[in-house]
């Protein structure tokens, strides 16, 4: 697989700050265009209930009601194709439109022309980013497969109410959830994210309750409203997260948790290396979040990673508890050789009661309890106040986006420049423990294998382009 880099379509919105809206907060966004091919379509369909066969390439799917693709049963949709949601949800509660997974389902979309799961044009607007306006993809576990290639995935993390096809299985709780933008649930199940954005949704972008996956080269931004992450891995999983961009996940980029773990479903496996990793954590209370969060026994290994702007380091929460299979630390997990840097810029939001940390150079720098000093992030490379370590990309200015900024610019390239300090140092892949699971076997996936990326010998998503 050539895994390629996919940034952000359509036109950049303004910056803003978490709590101020902006004067046109009603007026639409262009949040990667209504006809992602720039295609007039080739025809227009409404669905509800159980789908199957292919949506062909160019369509558009209005989906005015929950859908399922039964078990046994596949759906492919082909590059172009424009599945709209309705926002009006099912019956008199309103219950946002999940989008239910039983079979197998395939987004084959292509970097010019992505596959689009959105809301109506006209409901894309700044006020709508974080309010979840549908409930997701949702695969349950009886999906034994599913590829989500070149698509855009947005508007997402609507709550989970009574009458939610998913609280009705028992796989999200009524009143207390509220839906990923993806879900997985099949400890069996073989799943590859790559090429997508995963965007603008009240809740976590990918939550993993189960499976063999990868997710790479994906672009992440604004997940979460007042908690969440990018990516969010339980116990049932075997998971390589390579070459990432997640920008402004509420809580954090990676949240990696044995949680769930059982004789059937087994200890969570996570290699995690190369992705970048930007203003995570600030915009949430409490001391949880940072950019990397890892616990309850998750066997991990976390490295040449890139953390920009972030409230906190990598933690570890009960690491004394050393494999302790309820709550503890795995200590055969690595979480090193990671790159930390900081702007000058102080967050717009400071919980004073709590640790007040205002800088990133202060959280990475604080006397964090969660903190495995000497162990976790012992010859990572860390930012001070007198020294930022500025990774120099190509075009993102490190000082001048404010840490509560959510809203993602498609003319940010976060390669870097020659010369850059991110291009020494970085763990050089040969040891074999942290060898991506995948690499080499790969998963199949409709017939075809997919494979993850090497591990790159520098810190971040991209080196120089």
């Amino acid at each position: 697989m050539n895994f390629k880099k996919y940034l952000l379509a359509g036109t950049a919105m303004m910056a803003m700050s978490f709590f101020a809206a902006c004067s046109d907060d009603d007026q639409p966004v262009n949040n990667g265009g209504s006809e992602p091919g720039g295609d007039e379509p080739e025809q227009t369909e409404t669905v509800s209930g159980e789908v199957e066969g292919t949506w062909t390439a160019n369509s558009v799917v209005n989906v005015s009601g929950h859908i399922t693709v039964p078990e046994g049963k596949s759906l492919t949709i082909e590059e172009g194709v424009q599945v709209i949601f309705s926002t009006s949800g099912v019956g008199t509660n309103h219950v946002p439109i999940e989008f239910t997974v039983e079979g197998n389902l395939y987004c084959e979309g292509t970097e010019a022309n992505p596959v689009l799961l959105s809301i109506p044009e006209a409901e894309r607007t700044e006020d709508n980013t974080l309010k979840g306006m549908w409930g997701g993809i949702v695969a349950t576990e009886s999906c034994d497969e599913m590829l989500i290639d070149h698509t855009i995935i947005e508007y997402t993390g609507g709550q989970v109410t009574d009458g939610s096809p998913a609280a009705s299985a028992g796989i999200y709780t009524a009143g207390d959830d509220a839906y990923p933008q993806i879900t997985t649930n099949n400890i069996n199940g073989n799943y590859v994210i790559t090429n997508s954005i995963i965007r603008n949704g009240w809740s976590d972008g990918i939550y993993l309750m189960g499976g063999n996956a990868i997710i790479a080269n994906n672009t992440f931004a604004a997940n979460g409203y007042d908690g969440a992450e990018a990516v969010n891995v339980k116990a049932g999983c075997k998971v390589d997260v390579a070459g990432n961009i997640m920008f402004s996940p509420n809580t954090n980029g990676l949240k990696l948790s044995s949680s769930g773990q059982s004789e059937t479903r087994g200890q969570a496996l996570i290699q995690a290396y190369n992705n970048t990793i930007i203003n995570s954590g600030w915009r949430r209370d409490g001391e949880k979040g940072g950019c990397i969060y890892v616990e309850k026994n998750a066997l991990v290994h976390v490295f040449n990673n890139l953390m920009v702007n972030c409230k906190f380091r990598a933690m570890t929460p009960s690491y004394k508890l050393a494999n302790d299979p309820e709550e503890g630390y795995a200590d055969a997990s690595v979480i090193d050789y990671n790159y930390y840097a900081s702007g000058s810029q102080e967050s717009e939001i400071v919980f004073e009661d709590e640790s007040g940390v205002a800088y990133a150079w202060e959280g990475y720098n604080y006397a964090h309890e969660d903190y495995n000093q000497g162990v976790v992030d012992a010859h990572s490379l860390i930012a001070t106040q007198e020294d930022g370590k500025d990774p120099m990309f190509v075009n993102f200015d490190i000082n001048g986006v404010s840490l509560t900024s959510y809203t993602y610019n498609d003319s940010w390239d976060f390669h870097v420049q020659s010369g850059s300090p991110v291009l020494t140092g970085a763990y050089d892949g040969t040891d074999a423990t942290m060898a991506p699971f995948f690499q080499t076997s790969g998963l199949t996936v409709n017939g075809e294998t997919y494979t993850s990326p090497a591990v790159a010998n520098h810190f971040g998503a991209y080196g120089i382009e």
